[in-house]
This record gives C-alpha cells, structure tokens and sequence, in this order.
C-alpha cells in the first residue's frame, strides 16, 4: 500500500514513537498489518498517533526476560508502522492497519503519563529498510516455496499459488513471515533478520524445524 508520506531515510522517522507490545506479531517494512484495537490505553494510542504522525512501533515483549504483567520487559528490536487504514466499529473499537515503514532499535523507554510506553528510538541500525525490494537477488526463492510447499500439505492448508507465484521476493519472504504461526522467539529471529536473504534463511529454517517436529521423527545429518 503506498503511503501519503515519504520515509526516505532514518531522518524521516521520529525519534520517540508509541510502542505496542503484542507477542506473535510480526510487522515489517511495507508488510500490511491489521488490527483490533479495543483496550482503552490502545485506543488512546491510536487517537494520539492520528493527531500526530501517524506512526505506532510494533514490539512483542521478552517472555524470556521473567513474569513483568504490568510493563513487560520488551526486546530491543521493533519495527514502526504508519496507520494507513482507519475505522470504527460503533462499539468502541477501533479496526486499523499499520504499513511497515522501518525497523527500530530501542534506545531507552520514557517515563510518560500516557497509559501507553513511549519509547526513544533509532532507525540507524536498519538504513536498508528504507530501499524497497533491497536484496532480492540473492534470496533462495526456490528454496522458500519448497519449505512452503512441504508445510502447506503436512497441514492440509490451502493457498493462493497463483498469487505467491506472481510476488516480488521483498513481499513474498516478508508476508510470510508476517502470517507465520510460529512463536515470538522464531518471529523475532525473523525480524531482527540483518537483510532479506537471511530472513529467508530464518523463515526456511523454522519451518524445517516445525515439520520434522509435527512428524515426530529425529532431523538426520546429511
């Protein structure tokens, strides 16, 4: 989805934005994400975020760092999305989407009488992000549609071939990793990914690892 605003560069990027601490998603940059939004602090997230620059940091929180219920501690890595899609639901929900625009590294969280964290970033880390398509060439396309392949029919699921066939590899190794249902540990790995090949890598790995699971047999050196 194209955007209003152009975000050439970690200039363009705020350098303290809201941060949504959700485990499992996944957002990436010019990935589409939906979401419900319905707890009141969230939903003065959005209301702020819309008066301002629009932009929201999708982070998951570190389960591995112990039991934190109030302000879990989060990982350091995120990526920010620009609201692109809005709507109200008439029962005091919110339905948004969120366009990938670049990862974020956490340089410290803010003290805020917001309901929601504030967090101050850096995009530095992630320049590439900003370049559509960066890397494309060296992704094993073959080898991401085999492991597709093999997990669509170990799960009897049905997708649109036609559909993944046609998509640049950017949009194809990051919608999958976006609607992965991996857990937030492999999603991170995914994420924090240095460019698009690796990510690949990580995506064909977890779901090597996910099918020899669900088959109950030993992984065999070669």
């Amino acid at each position: 989805m194209s955007m209003n605003v152009a975000y050439k560069g970690p200039g363009d990027c705020p350098v303290v934005i809201p941060v949504f601490p959700l485990p499992g998603a996944l957002l990436l940059p010019r990935g589409q994400m939906p979401l419900n939004i319905f707890e009141p602090r969230y939903l003065a997230m959005v209301d702020d975020a819309l008066r301002s620059d629009r932009v929201i940091g999708m982070i998951q929180p570190d389960a591995e760092a112990g039991e934190q219920p109030l302000a879990p501690k989060l990982y350091r890595v995120g990526c920010a999305g620009r609201i692109t899609q809005f709507a109200e639901t008439g029962d005091g929900r919110y339905l948004i989407s969120l366009t990938g625009i670049s990862r974020f590294r956490v340089e410290e969280e803010l003290s805020s009488t917001t309901a929601y964290r504030l967090c101050r970033v850096t995009f530095d880390p992630f320049a590439a992000d900003f370049h559509a398509r960066a890397g494309e060439e060296a992704v094993d396309r073959a080898g991401v549609l085999r492991a597709l392949k093999d997990f669509v029919e170990a799960n009897d699921l049905k997708v649109d071939w036609a559909g993944i066939e046609e998509a640049p590899n950017e949009a194809l190794v990051n919608a999958l990793c976006m609607m992965s249902p991996f857990g937030p540990r492999e999603k991170q790995a995914m994420l924090e990914a240095p460019d698009l090949k690796t990510r690949a890598e990580v995506l064909i790995a977890v779901t090597e690892m996910e099918l020899v699971r669900g088959s109950g047999s030993e992984p065999t050196l070669q």
